[in-house]
C-alpha cells in the first residue's frame, strides 16, 4: 500500500499566527516527502480559514520548490469555479516547474455556502456536470489547440500555454456516487473516496461501487483506488483526547457548512451545537475513534490492513482536522515511524532523520 498526505493551511481561532500556520503546513509536506509518502494534496476552498486554499496550484508550487520526491496533487480542484484554458495552463505550469510532478485532480465541490458566493445560483449536485465537460476538455488543450461549444463553456480555438512535462498527467476523480465512480472508470481516471465518518463498511461500499463500474466497462480500467480518512496515531491519553476533541469541534463546523446552519464571521464558521448536528455528523467520540483512522501505532496498522485487504491502492492521510500544530507533528511521526514499515518493502526514513525537529512533549 501507498502513501499519501492530504493537508490544509488551517486556523481555528483568529489568534493563531498564520507564519506558524504557513511554516507547519510547510514541514508537515517536506516530512512526508523525505520518508517516502507517495503523493501531497492540495484542496480548494474559499473564504474559510479552517481550509486556506484558494488556489491548489498556488500551494502545490510553493510546496514543489522544497520537495523533491513526492508527487503533487489538486486534491481536488472544483471545475465550476475555473474556466478549462485557465486550469489547463495553470495545472501544466505546475508540472513544468516540479519536473513532472503533476497529479491533477477534479471534483464538483462540497459546500453549498461555497458555491452561493462563488458560482450564485449553481446548485452544488450539479457540480458533477462541470467534471464531465472539463475533463476531457482539459486533456485535449494539453494536446494542442481546440475550439470548444459546450453546454457550460464556449471558445474559439485555443491551447494550454505552456504544456505539461509529463506525456501523459495522471487523473485523479473524487467519487462516492454510482455515477461518479461509473464516470471515473469510463474515462480511465484514478479515484480518491473519502467516507468522511462513516465506518469502514463505507469503504466496503465504495469498493463494491468501483467493481461493478469496472464491470460495466468490460474490465477496461488501469487506474488506483485511494481512500482518504481523518488520521491522528497517538499512544497518551493526552494526544488521544486531543484528536477526538479537535475532530468533534470541526463536526460543529461542517455541520454549519453543510447543513446551512449559523453564520461564518470573518472566514470562521460558528459551531453547530452536537444536539443539532444530523447524519454523518452527529457521531460519538467512541464511533469516531472506530471509524477513523484514529490509534495506537499497533490499532492503525490493523485498520489499514482491513483497507489493504478490500484492494485499497494508496492511504490519504489527512491531517487537518484542527488538531494542534504539535500533536499533527508527533502523529505524523509515529505514523512514519511505527506505521509505514508494515507496509513497505523498504524501511522509510524516521520522522527524525527527515530533518523535523522532534515535536514538543507538552
Amino acid at each position: 500500500m501507498k502513501f499519501q498526505l492530504a493537508i490544509n493551511l488551517e486556523r481555528s481561532t483568529p489568534d493563531i499566527d498564520m507564519a506558524m500556520v504557513r511554516d507547519h503546513t510547510l514541514a508537515m509536506v517536506k516530512m512526508a516527502d523525505e520518508a517516502g509518502f507517495e503523493i501531497v494534496w492540495a484542496a480548494e476552498h474559499h473564504a474559510l480559514e479552517m481550509t486556506i486554499a484558494p488556489d491548489p496550484f498556488q500551494l502545490l508550487t510553493w510546496w514543489a520548490g522544497h520537495t523533491h520526491n513526492i508527487r503533487l496533487g489538486s486534491g481536488v480542484a472544483n471545475a465550476a469555479y475555473w474556466h478549462p484554458i485557465k486550469i489547463a495552463g495553470a495545472a501544466a505550469m505546475l508540472d513544468l516547474v516540479s519536473g513532472g510532478r503533476l497529479e491533477f485532480g477534479l471534483g464538483s465541490g462540497a459546500y453549498q455556502r461555497e458555491f452561493d458566493r462563488m458560482y450564485p445560483g449553481l446548485d452544488q449536485k450539479d457540480g458533477y456536470r462541470y467534471l464531465q465537460e472539463m475533463l476531457p476538455l482539459v486533456q485535449q488543450l494539453w494536446q494542442g489547440d481546440v475550439a470548444h461549444d459546450g453546454t457550460f463553456w464556449q471558445f474559439p480555438a485555443a491551447t494550454s500555454c505552456p504544456k505539461p512535462v509529463q506525456p501523459q498527467v495522471p487523473i485523479w476523480v473524487a467519487a462516492r456516487s454510482p455515477i461518479t465512480f461509473d464516470y471515473a472508470v469510463e474515462n480511465d481516471c484514478n479515484i480518491m473516496s473519502w467516507p468522511l465518518t462513516m465506518p469502514f463498511s463505507e469503504a466496503e461500499k465504495y469498493r463494491g461501487l468501483l467493481d461493478e463500474s469496472v464491470a460495466k466497462a468490460h474490465g477496461k480500467w488501469s487506474g488506483q483506488l485511494a481512500m482518504m480518512r481523518h488520521t491522528s496515531v497517538y499512544e497518551n491519553e493526552s494526544d488521544r483526547r486531543a484528536a477526538l476533541d479537535a475532530t468533534t469541534n470541526v463536526l460543529g463546523k461542517f455541520g454549519n457548512l453543510m447543513m446551512k446552519k449559523g453564520d461564518v464571521i470573518n472566514g470562521f464558521p460558528e459551531n453547530v451545537p452536537f444536539d443539532q448536528l444530523e447524519g454523518i455528523l452527529r457521531v460519538d467520540t467512541d464511533t469516531l475513534e472506530s471509524n477513523l483512522m484514529f490509534g495506537t501505532p499497533d490499532q492503525v496498522v490493523q485498520k489499514l490492513g482491513m483497507y489493504e485487504e478490500i484492494g485499497t491502492d494508496a492511504f490519504i492521510y489527512y491531517a487537518s482536522m484542527g488538531l494542534g500544530m504539535a500533536e499533527q507533528r508527533r502523529s505524523l511521526e509515529l505514523f512514519i515511524d511505527r506505521v509505514m514499515p508494515h507496509f513497505s518493502a523498504a524501511t522509510p526514513m524516521t520522522s527524525r532523520q527527515a530533518g523535523m525537529p522532534a515535536a514538543a512533549t507538552s
